[in-house]
C-alpha cells in the first residue's frame, strides 16, 4: 500500500512538470500577465462602444475634453445637463472656480443667465436604490462604503446589501454642485482635478467621468489675467449633436473576464520596476481602459 502511495505522488508530481529536449524536467509555471498584457489581449467583444448621446463634448481654451455621463445611476442629472447644453446655456460660461487638488468648477456662477427649456434645479440622485441587490464587479470594502467595485464603465460604490449603488468620487469624476437644499443643483458643474475626495458621496450627484481631455481642465488658469477671458468655456454640447466631429470612445467592460483579470494584475504588479506588491487595489487605484477609436 505504501509503495503504490509514492507511486501515486510521484505521478502527480510530474503531471505539473514539462519535458525539454535533453530529457530534464521543468515546473511549467505560467508567468501572470501584466496590466498592459490584459489590455492588449482583451478580445473584441469585452469592449464596449460608449454612446454618442450620453458623452459631453466641453470645448475649452486649449482644446476639447469629453464626458461620459451615467444615465443609469442618476437619469435625471443626464437628462437635465443635455437638456441646458441643447439650448445652448453653457455657450460663453466659464470654469470660475478651483480648489487645487482637488475640483474645477464651471457654469454661470452668476445665477442670472436664462434657463429657457430645462428644469430650473433637479432633484438629488445621491445613489439608485434597487428592491433587489444590483450586481457589481465587486473590490473589497473600505471606510466609506462597505462594497466598491464598477458597474458600467464607472467606480462604484454600495451598501452592505448592494440596494444602494452610487457613483465614487475619483479623480477625473463629474458631478453638478450645489447649495446647503440637497436639491437645488442648477447648472453649475465641476470636474475632480485631484485625488478623489470620497468624503463627498453621496452628498453631491456623481454622473459621469472626463474619457478624454483631462489635461485641457489641468491646463485652466488659476486667477484671471486683466484684459483677458478668464477660462472660457466655448460651448458644452452633446456629441451626437456635433456632426463635425466623429469621435468614437470604447471602454472595457467592466464586468468581462478581461477587467476581472486587469483587477489582479493591478493587485499584485508583475513588471520588472516593482520590488514590492500589496495584493491590493483601491476603486479608484483601478484605471477602467479606455480608447479612442476614431
Amino acid at each position: 500500500m505504501k509503495t503504490r502511495f509514492s507511486i501515486y505522488v510521484m505521478a502527480l508530481l510530474l503531471s505539473g512538470c514539462a519535458t525539454t529536449a535533453n530529457n530534464k524536467s521543468v515546473i511549467n509555471i505560467q508567468t501572470p500577465l501584466s496590466a498592459n498584457d490584459v489590455i492588449k489581449n482583451a478580445t473584441a467583444d469585452e469592449w464596449q462602444v460608449v454612446d454618442p448621446q450620453n458623452i459631453l463634448k466641453i470645448t475649452l481654451p486649449t482644446g476639447s475634453a469629453y464626458i461620459a455621463l451615467n444615465p443609469q445611476l442618476a437619469p435625471k442629472h443626464t437628462q437635465h445637463i443635455k437638456t441646458l447644453a441643447q439650448e445652448g446655456f453653457y455657450k460663453n460660461t466659464r470654469v470660475y472656480r478651483f480648489v487645487e487638488g482637488f475640483v474645477a468648477q464651471g457654469g454661470d456662477s452668476s445665477g442670472k443667465k436664462e434657463i429657457k427649456t430645462a428644469n430650473k434645479t433637479v432633484p438629488a440622485e445621491f445613489y439608485l436604490p434597487t428592491s433587489q441587490p444590483l450586481k457589481i464587479t465587486e473590490l473589497k470594502g473600505d471606510g466609506y462604503a462597505p462594497v466598491t467595485g464598477f458597474l458600467n464603465g464607472f467606480a462604484v460604490a454600495q451598501n452592505q446589501t448592494q440596494t444602494q449603488t452610487w457613483q465614487v468620487h475619483c479623480n477625473g469624476v463629474f458631478a453638478m454642485a450645489r447649495g446647503n437644499d440637497i436639491n437645488s443643483a442648477s447648472t453649475e458643474f465641476f470636474v475632480t482635478i485631484g485625488q478623489g475626495p470620497r468624503y463627498l458621496d453621496k452628498n453631491i450627484t456623481v454622473f459621469g467621468r472626463v474619457l478624454k481631455g483631462m489635461e485641457h481642465f489641468n491646463r485652466l488658469q488659476r486667477l484671471p489675467t486683466e484684459g483677458l477671458a478668464f477660462n472660457p468655456i466655448t460651448n458644452i454640447e452633446v456629441l451626437a449633436d456635433v456632426k463635425t466631429d466623429a469621435t468614437t470612445f470604447k471602454v472595457m467592460k467592466t464586468n468581462s473576464a478581461s477587467f476581472k483579470q486587469l483587477i489582479n494584475a493591478r493587485k499584485s504588479r508583475t513588471e520588472p520596476w516593482f520590488v514590492q506588491s500589496y495584493n491590493y487595489v483601491d476603486v479608484c487605484g483601478m484605471p477602467i481602459p479606455t480608447k479612442r477609436v476614431i
